[in-house]
Order: structure tokens, then C-alpha cells, then sequence
């Protein structure tokens, strides 16, 4: 049975300029100008999917607010905030590390922020059960005071502070499955015990030194703080195992009052800055398994909030098997690149760095015999 799910996006959201480059460096000297990595067409063709095959149709669609500015202080310092604030005005800029300003970055970034912040207002008051906030800039890389890895403010970050104030949670699950460590969420929450952080990752790669395994969290947030790092090359089978024996069991005993999910599709097979081979269909399986854990601690309340993919071809069929789970009913959309090559099945040092993660939060969580 479908269930009403919730869909929030704004076109200014497309408007964010990364101005031309390579990959992610933006142009100049020995780089030839070219498409950056986090373009628009990343987002704006998960959209044209949705409208193109009806699928839209289907999804309550929500106008996203823009966040005001205390509730950006709820995650940044004041002074990174004016920093961004200047350089939009300006005509743009870096932020700190890869976090390129544009001409209005600021007021777009405010509204991909308020883009979270609607999508906990509509799950909490019960418009929708389920929300997919498609959002630009992303966030998860945010610190509290500089920009990283193109984001500019955490939404993320800002939409659990908020839940907590607006309603009073006392306990939010933040699922962060994009390819890079979501350093910025880490921050954020390592020393808060309200809040559980597991972030799946590629090892060894931006940024560097974050994400590793041994990083649990401090004082009563010790064990909160969830990292695993998988080999370059992990795919489906990888994943739902990692899924099977990490966070699903850990996410069970927090028993969260919201799920939040930072929804990196550049874990997928074709991304050009992972290295990794999720498909499509795996995405929806992971999917499905954090909403079956929804269901049963949070009255289905699920928010995903997207952040990056950079495969413009593959990132839109990634996305909309998401969404297909949120819904609880498939589409009749086939994926045009699973052509029956599955990466299956799970490698043995592959399944290592899932058992050294389970070795850690073992001393936190029952996580059993894998």
C-alpha cells in the first residue's frame, strides 16, 4: 500500500552557481573548463524523472521556507555566517574547502536549509509520513564555522536542532550513507548523547582523517557516533551486509523519534568521485530497511534529505528507487543501466571492515556474531 510521501524542492535551489571546472576543482591554469562535479543537472534531472514519467503525481509536493537566521545559528558560528553572507553579496568565493559561493548563494542556501526544516514540519505534523527534500547546495560536510567539500550550511544538522526545539525529540537517528564521511553531522553531534550519527563511507577518502572507525563519540555520547569504512569496489551485497549487522541492530536499541537521512547518491556505480557500486535497486532495498525501522520506533516519520551524486545519468533512477520506498509502492519505471550485472556477492575484506566496525561498537551496542 502507498503512503503519502512528501517532496520538497525549489527552483532556486538549480541557481546555485560552482561556475565551470573539472571534476571538483573549479577551472584555471593546467584545468581546461569544463562541467563542475556539483552542477545543477545532479538535482534538477531527479526532477524532470519524476515529471516525466507521472511520477510526480504521486508526491505531495511541498514549497519549501526559507531558514531564518537562528536557526542557521543552531549549527554555525555568526561569524562564518556573515563570511558567506559577503561573499554572496560580492559575487562569490570559496567558503573554506571546495565550498564555492555564488552570486545569491546565501539566500539559496537559507532555502535549501528551510528545505530540511519543512520536510521535519511536514513529517512531525503529519501532512506526509514520509519526506524527500531535494535540496542544493548540500550539507554534510558544513562545519560550524567554514564550508567543505561544496556545502555551505549543514541541513542536516539545522533540521534535527530544530525537531529537538520545535517538538521537543528527545532522541534523533541520522543515517548518512553519501560515498565521502559527513564530517560536518559528526561535529555537529559527537559529544551529544540525544542524537545517534552512523555514516557508511568509502575508506581513505574526502576529507581525509574523518570518518574512521575508532571515532565513536565523547563522554555520554560514546558509541552515538557510528563510522564504517568500506573498501573501494563495495557494492549492494556490501551494504545491506553492513546494514544487516551495523545499523540496522544499533539504530533498533536507540529507538529514534525521528530518522533523518543524508541521501549521498555518489555511492552508486557510476559516480566520478566515488568508487564504490551501489545500484539503484540497492538503494531501495537500504531504503526500505530504515523505513521498516521508522515504522516501528517513529511512526513512520522519515526525512531524506539529498546531498550528493554526481552521475547526471544514473543519480535521478538512484533516487527515485528511494522514493519508491518511502512510498511503500514500486513504479513501473525500469532502471536502463541494470543491463544484469550485479556486484555481488560480498568480498572477504570487504566483510573485515564491517566485522572491525562491529569490533568497535560492540563495546556499545549488541551487535551479535556476523
Amino acid at each position: 500500500m502507498s503512503e503519502k510521501t512528501g517532496f520538497i524542492n525549489h527552483e532556486s535551489y538549480f541557481w546555485h552557481q560552482t561556475g565551470s571546472g573539472a571534476l571538483n576543482l573549479r577551472s584555471g591554469g593546467s584545468i581546461q573548463a569544463d562541467t563542475h562535479a556539483e552542477n545543477p543537472e545532479t538535482k534538477r534531472r531527479v526532477k524532470n524523472l519524476l515529471e516525466r514519467t507521472d511520477e510526480m503525481d504521486t508526491l505531495e509536493q511541498i514549497a519549501p521556507r526559507s531558514a531564518t537566521r537562528s536557526e542557521i545559528e543552531m549549527n554555525h558560528q555568526t561569524e562564518y555566517i556573515d563570511h558567506v553572507k559577503q561573499l554572496s553579496d560580492s559575487g562569490g568565493g570559496d567558503a573554506g574547502v571546495h565550498a564555492i559561493v555564488g552570486p545569491d548563494s546565501y539566500e539559496i542556501a537559507m532555502k535549501s536549509a528551510g528545505g530540511a526544516i519543512t520536510a521535519v514540519d511536514a513529517v512531525m505534523n503529519d501532512t506526509v509520513q514520509t519526506a524527500y527534500a531535494l535540496v542544493r547546495p548540500p550539507g554534510h560536510h558544513a562545519e560550524p564555522n567554514e564550508g567543505s567539500g561544496f556545502c555551505l550550511f549543514n541541513n542536516v544538522a539545522i533540521a534535527a536542532n530544530y525537531a529537538r526545539k520545535q517538538f521537543g525529540l528527545k532522541r534523533i537517528a541520522i543515517l548518512d550513507w553519501d560515498v565521502h564521511h559527513g564530517n560536518g553531522t559528526e561535529t555537529a553531534f559527537y559529544d551529544d548523547p540525544d542524537v545517534l550519527f552512523l555514516s557508511i563511507h568509502q575508506e581513505n577518502i574526502f576529507p581525509k582523517g574523518r570518518g574512521v572507525i575508532t571515532d565513536v563519540g565523547e563522554g555520554d555520547a560514546k558509541g552515538n557516533n557510528v563510522n564504517v569504512e568500506l573498501p573501494a569496489g563495495t557494492g549492494d551485497d556490501g551494504y545491506l551486509y553492513t546494514f544487516d549487522h551495523v545499523i540496522e541492530p544499533i539504530i533498533d536499541q536507540f529507538q529514534p523519534e525521528l530518522i533523518l537521512i543524508s541521501a549521498g547518491q555518489d555511492a552508486s556505480r557510476f559516480d566520478p568521485l566515488g568508487r564504490m557500486l551501489v545500484t539503484a535497486e540497492g538503494y531501495y532495498t537500504m531504503t526500505t530497511k530504515i523505513k521498516s525501522l521508522a515504522d516501528k520506533h517513529c511512526h513512520g516519520r522519515l526525512v531524506a534529505c539529498h546531498e550528493g551524486g554526481y552521475s547526471t545519468a544514473y543519480v535521478p533512477f538512484c533516487t527515485l528507487r528511494i522514493i519508491e520506498a518511502l512510498r511503500g509502492e514500486r513504479s513501473r519505471i525500469e532502471d536502463p543501466f541494470d543491463l544484469g550485472f550485479h556486484e555481488g556477492p560480498i568480498y572477504p575484506h570487504q566483510k573485515e571492515a564491517v566485522h572491525q566496525a562491529i569490533t568497535v561498537q560492540s563495546a556499545y551496542w549488541h551487535l551479535g556474531n556476523a
